[in-house]
């Protein structure tokens, strides 16, 4: 019996906090809470599992639009998990990468997110993005700035820009692409996450609200992406080898 397929890359829309939060009599940010308990399970099984790399939507560029309160308790859960998490990272070798326009964020945050980059870049065995006030059209709108830029000052033309070229300016150049994103909580829709990179992602909707997400969720999202035929353009046929 083959051992199932696993994505090397798995994005995650942690959906459902403040739904869960409701339907147990709780405020918003005790669904923001249990939603960071849920990202702690889902990291473990992740690294069980032999998944290199982890991509979850934090905080998209569209939420800053939800009240103040809720939005000012979210900034302060971020500080203190990316200042209490350093040891347990470093521990278990998982690098942490913040990606997002961080303009908008407080000094004491930005000075959190780089502590927490420099201090776990050596990990080898995950691969933590973490996707903070980030927006898939402004990942792609940041990519072509640079390319101006580059054509501005010289050092490109513009007919020599291609998908490769594009690629080597992304926010997240060296790193694979999406093999599977997973969005929580019964929505259908991938909300302006990782447009770029999940081209050719397997998309899977679960109708777990986030903080309940487990390591029994996430095993059956993956039994689900090894259930796929990933073609990438080719027939069924040429997949298979036939």
């Amino acid at each position: 019996m083959t051992e199932p397929r696993i994505p090397g890359h798995i994005a995650i829309i942690m959906d459902g906090n403040n739904r869960w939060a409701k339907q147990h009599g709780k405020r918003k940010l005790s669904g923001h809470a249990a939603g960071a308990d849920a990202l702690r399970r889902t990291i473990r099984k992740c690294i069980e599992r032999g998944v290199q790399t982890l991509s979850v939507f934090a905080f998209s560029s569209e939420n800053w639009s939800r009240p103040k309160l809720e939005v000012d308790g979210l900034m302060r859960l971020f500080e203190k998990s990316l200042n209490d998490e350093i040891p347990e990272l470093i521990e278990n070798q998982i690098a942490i990468e913040v990606i997002g326009d961080r303009s908008r964020f407080s000094a004491s945050l930005v000075k959190a997110m780089v502590r927490a980059e420099e201090a776990t870049a050596g990990g080898m065995r995950l691969k933590l993005n973490i996707l903070a006030n980030y927006g898939g059209r402004w990942d792609i709108a940041e990519t072509a700035k640079r390319l101006a830029h580059q054509v501005q000052q010289g050092v490109l033309t513009p007919d020599a820009i291609d998908e490769r070229v594009f690629e080597q300016h992304q926010n997240l150049f060296g790193q694979a692409s999406v093999d599977l994103m997973i969005r929580t909580g019964g929505e259908h829709r991938i909300s302006n996450f990782l447009l770029w990179q999940s081209a050719y992602a397997e998309l899977v909707f679960s109708d777990v609200l986030w903080p309940d997400f487990d390591g029994e969720a996430l095993d059956a999202c993956l039994l689900e992406y090894a259930n796929r035929e990933r073609r990438f353009g080719r027939t069924s046929e040429q997949v298979k080898g036939h």
